[in-house]
């Protein structure tokens, strides 16, 4: 992975309902969260980002985070090494 420009497509995404795709496995906190807010923050209002994320601190501080930030976390599922967490961004700011 680039740490520079992080996937961005759903090629390798393990849900077809996400509209994009973030692999931040081997990225620490509060990196990996921060990534995750800026990537939710460039899609449009409604979208649903997949977040790959590592066992561990990532997956007890992310989503946490994220639902503190007012976003909506629609699934978490552990795949084979890692967890897949689908975060939908807010259609509006409250």
């Amino acid at each position: 992975m680039n740490s520079i420009d992080p996937p961005q497509g759903t090629d390798n995404a393990t849900s077809n309902l996400a509209d994009a795709h973030l692999d931040l496995r081997g990225t620490p906190c509060p990196i990996n969260f921060v990534r995750t807010k800026l990537r939710l923050e460039q899609m449009s209002p409604g979208s649903l980002l997949e977040v790959w994320l590592d066992e561990g601190e990532p997956i007890e501080q992310v989503p946490d985070s994220l639902k503190m930030e007012g976003y909506e976390l629609e699934a978490l599922n552990e795949q084979d090494g890692f967890f897949s967490l689908l975060v939908r961004r807010p259609t509006k700011k409250s």
